[in-house]
Formats: structure tokens, C-alpha cells, sequence
């Protein structure tokens, strides 16, 4: 056990160090991108700049052409034709992701350095001929930060916003949802063990640390636009994952804590020259 009765921290990831980029799929990267250099703008982007900006990142053009199609198909792009030219532009369902991610990226973080004491406990149990539902419930659930105890029953360290959480979904009347503070004799630290992977976070957030924690990040890359949407993607697949704990309940020495300011030092020394190179290869049209 660790000091203040807390569990011992999950044992040393002895994986050797790397400086190969982050293997991260190609829609994963394309978020990014979006995120970064179309949300907010009234614009859709030249298919050929899509690929230009992909061959950076060591992405083929049918992967690019691909993955600009399968959004498509979801919903999370629209096209527009100018000429003979395909553009693609952002849809009100990608905006909502996208700000989203800004969001839990960029303000709120990982970590939870203020946690109130609050829980919210939400219980329930589908047919199984629900099972799409079910489904689609436990990705929202994991998405807001819910963890599973057993039993259908899932906890998260925060007050949620429950019926926003799940709407759509037709649960009406199968859902039961408390929300206050854990009593004694309640082992808050082993609960949270229970309910979340925590040697996965930290293994997550200690691989994230060995690429970019030097003085000298993925020096093969061809450019600081390339580390910078690397190092942004790479760290919103650990905040996917990451359910945002209380630190107070978490192992000493959370790697985490140095993940995130890490991010916000190498944000301050990449993102203008990434923009600069980003805004000279983007070709787009107004919509």
C-alpha cells in the first residue's frame, strides 16, 4: 500500500524507450486535423490537401480517400463539389464531437483535482434482444466516465447528466440513477480499482510519456505539424479512455500528472509553427 493507506502504485512499465511515432488510425489523425485546423471556420478543404497533410504522418492516399469516405457515410462530413474538385466540410454531429474533445482536451484535462465527493450510481438491466442499445449504453457510459462494478451497475466520480447522456436510446423506466457522496465503511481507492483499469491508464500514460517526455520529440518527423498532430491524437485516445479520478484516490506517483503538463509545454512550443505550416497547405472553399 502506498502512503495514507492508498494501493500501491501498478508496477513499472520495463517496455524500452522508443521514438517511433504512435501507431494511430487514420480517422483518429483526421479528427485532429479538423479539429485543429477546420473547426470554427466556415470552410470545406480540398480533397488533395487532406492527402498532402496525411503523407506527413505516413498515411497513403486510398487510406486518406477512405477514411474522408467512411465519415462521410457516418455523418461526421459533408461534401461539396467546386469544379471537378471534392471538398469535404464539417456536419453539426462532427462539430459536437469535436468541441467536445477541445474541451476535455484543453480545459477540464484528465485529472481531477477538485472532486467533491460526488458519485453517480446508475443501475440497469436490458432484454437481450437489446443488445445494439445495450451496446451503444456502455460506449456512452464509458465515454462520461462511468465504470462498471458488476450486476449492470456502473459508478462515476462526478454528477452526470444522466438523461442527456442517454437520450436517444428509449430507456425510459430502466434506468436507476442515484448521485451523493460514498458512506463508510466504503474503500473509495478499491472501488475505483474495481470499477476502472487503472494499471492499463497508467501503462497508457507512461508509453505516452517515454515518446515525448525528452528534448528532443520524434526527431524523424518531417515537421512540427506532424509531432504536434501525433502527440494531440496520441493523448486524446488516453482522455478517451482516461475516466478523469479524483487524484486524491489515485496511486502516488499517477503518471498522468506529468503527462498533462507535458502536453501543455510541447503545445506552446509547436502549435504556431504547426499552424503556419498547416495554414500554407490548406486549399479550401467557403460553405
Amino acid at each position: 500500500m502506498g502512503r495514507r493507506g492508498r494501493p500501491a502504485p501498478p508496477a513499472p512499465d520495463t517496455a524500452p524507450a522508443e521514438e517511433a511515432p504512435p501507431r494511430l488510425r487514420p480517422r483518429s489523425l483526421m479528427l485532429t486535423y479538423l479539429g485543429n485546423y477546420v473547426l470554427g471556420r466556415p470552410v470545406a478543404v480540398f480533397s488533395g490537401s487532406f492527402i498532402d497533410a496525411f503523407a506527413r504522418l505516413g498515411v497513403g492516399e486510398h487510406a486518406v480517400r477512405s477514411t474522408l469516405t467512411r465519415m462521410v457515410d457516418r455523418g461526421l462530413l459533408a461534401r461539396h463539389r467546386a469544379g471537378r474538385r471534392m471538398h469535404f466540410g464539417l456536419t453539426p454531429r462532427s462539430e459536437a464531437i469535436l468541441l467536445d474533445g477541445e474541451d476535455r482536451v484543453w480545459r477540464r484535462g484528465v485529472l481531477n483535482t477538485d472532486w467533491d465527493g460526488t458519485w453517480t450510481v446508475l443501475a440497469f438491466s436490458l432484454p437481450e434482444s437489446w443488445r445494439r442499445v445495450r451496446h451503444d449504453l456502455r460506449a456512452r457510459l464509458a465515454w462520461a466516465g462511468f465504470g462498471p462494478i458488476g450486476n449492470g451497475t456502473w459508478i462515476a466520480p462526478s454528477a452526470v447528466d444522466v438523461p442527456a447522456l442517454v437520450d436517444g436510446l428509449g430507456l425510459d423506466g430502466r434506468l436507476k440513477v442515484f448521485t451523493g457522496p460514498a458512506q463508510a465503511p466504503t474503500d473509495v481507492p478499491a472501488m475505483l480499482g474495481e470499477a476502472f483499469d487503472l494499471r492499463g491508464l497508467a501503462t497508457g500514460h507512461r508509453a505516452f510519456l517515454r515518446r515525448w517526455d525528452r528534448p528532443d520529440p520524434l526527431p524523424g518527423a518531417p515537421d512540427d505539424l506532424a509531432r504536434y498532430l501525433w502527440m494531440t491524437t496520441e493523448w486524446l485516445e488516453l482522455v478517451r479512455a482516461d475516466p478523469r479520478l479524483p487524484v486524491e484516490h489515485l496511486p502516488d506517483g499517477w503518471p498522468a500528472v506529468r503527462g498533462q503538463r507535458l502536453l501543455r509545454e510541447l503545445r506552446r512550443r509547436w502549435e504556431a509553427p504547426a499552424r503556419r505550416i498547416a495554414d500554407a497547405a490548406i486549399e479550401c472553399i467557403e460553405v
